[in-house]
């Protein structure tokens, strides 16, 4: 492992790429802690004790803590994960945007980009608004604004820059894409959750402290964090294998073709990718109650759509199989596959080609996006699930921990792949030989 970091930091362009990593993710911590203006972040804070197991708690977890100490980048990556759901969604309904997204090429990817970086600054300014919203009219009609911080000037300067953060966020995230180390967002979302982690073990370790924690539970729970991250290296790694055989022909006087391979299929080829969207789509109640602060103590709103409820749970489970299946066909088109497979001579064995290759395809897609989704939706919710029933305040925040570790441990893992392949690319063993 040391041997091929050394052998990684020795190439240059590798190196540059870390580096200019490194220095975005650095220069996005800096803006988690620059609050925006007049705001209470004292005021703030204590709210935030008291909602730490909402939807709010699972937003302040995934901006790292910038959420409940209103900084520059309080919204984090949120407007853009939203902004990309709208897309794809729409990119389905739409013939136009099918078409560009599939016919256009470079020009149609760029335009699709553009489309969705548009719709990031808008869903960042009706976010802000609700933020701001949450903020003025504060606990118990109790602002949590400063004293100069009323009218109609400060409201606008609080929800651009909260507007302003999240575009920035965004252009963070295509810099890495372009001219970094992997996927972007994703090192922006790791590196939100992992500044958490500190600070949450270090909680667990007082709760044992003072009693509030037993001990024996506390090694549960690191033994449970490990078999999850156990769990989630595994499939990530498993994938089924289609035989594919080709045929063979003769070109002029030589003999091509003949050659037996296979079509590899991961078993989760969407990555964390459906619990992102199964999370926002799931947090849209609270992001409406925040625009009417006096639901927030409604029933729908603490018994359906709290973090610590059975509903919400369940809902959360069917939504990241629903996007499993969402994901999974926008990355595998059977039809596609089996018309490559008849233009280069290649077949399944046993199934026509054409239309029987592309149903046995999809009928084995369906199963292992099955399975994926099984193993997303558990490792997930399970957690939440303890968190559920169990009362102890020691345990108030385990129902974001699967969540938080599968979202880690996935993004590291593509990360890893992502350097290695720099590394393959000039004959050095790799991260996972």
């Amino acid at each position: 492992m040391l041997k091929t970091l050394r052998n990684a930091w020795s190439i240059v362009d590798l190196r540059k790429k870390i580096l200019f990593t490194l220095f975005i993710v650095l220069m996005y911590r800096l803006g988690n802690a620059v609050p925006v203006p007049y705001v209470n972040t004292a005021l703030l804070e204590s709210y935030f004790n008291t909602v730490n197991n909402t939807i709010l708690g699972l937003w302040n977890t995934m901006s790292g803590g910038s959420f409940s100490m209103a900084t520059i980048f309080a919204l984090s990556i949120q407007p853009y994960i939203n902004a990309s759901i709208i897309i794809q969604l729409l990119t389905i309904a739409i013939p136009a945007l099918e078409r560009l997204a599939k016919e256009g090429g470079e020009e149609g990817r760029k335009k699709i980009a553009s489309i969705t970086r548009y719709t990031t600054v808008a869903i960042g300014l009706v976010m802000g608004i609700a933020y701001y919203t949450l903020i003025s009219r504060g606990m118990d009609g109790q602002s949590m604004l400063t004293s100069d911080g009323q009218g109609i000037w400060p409201a606008i300067v609080i929800i651009m820059t909260f507007m302003a953060g999240s575009t920035l966020i965004m252009w963070m995230g295509e810099q890495i894409t372009e001219f970094g180390v992997g996927n972007g967002i994703s090192i922006i979302l790791f590196a939100s959750i992992i500044a958490r982690f500190p600070t949450s073990i270090a909680t667990m370790f007082t709760n044992v402290g003072n009693g509030s924690l037993a001990w024996w539970a506390l090694i549960l729970l690191l033994v449970g964090a490990l078999a999850i991250i156990v769990c989630i290296v595994i499939v990530n790694d498993a994938e089924r294998r289609i035989p594919v055989q080709y045929s063979k022909r003769v070109v002029g006087r030589k003999l091509y073709g003949g050659q037996s391979t296979h079509l590899p299929m991961k078993v989760n080829m969407s990555g964390v990718m459906p619990i992102i969207f199964a999370q926002t789509i799931a947090s849209l109640p609270a992001t409406i109650c925040v625009f009417v602060p006096s639901w927030q103590d409604s029933w729908v709103m603490t018994h359906m759509f709290n973090t610590n409820t059975v509903f919400y749970v369940v809902l959360y489970f069917l939504l990241i199989i629903a996007f499993s299946y969402f994901y999974s066909t926008i990355q595998f088109d059977p039809v596609e596959i089996a018309n490559n497979l008849k233009k280069n001579g290649g077949f399944i064995p046993g199934f026509r080609a054409g239309k029987p290759t592309s149903e046995y395809i999809r009928k084995v897609l369906n199963k292992i996006t099955l399975l994926g989704a099984l193993y997303l939706g558990l490792v997930a919710a399970v957690p939440m699930l303890i968190g559920c029933f169990s009362n102890a305040p020691a345990l108030s925040g385990i129902s974001l921990g699967g969540t938080s570790i599968i979202i880690v441990v996935g993004v590291a893992i593509e990360t890893v792949r992502a350097v290695e392949g720099q590394l393959l690319m000039r004959n050095y063993k790799g991260f996972l030989d």
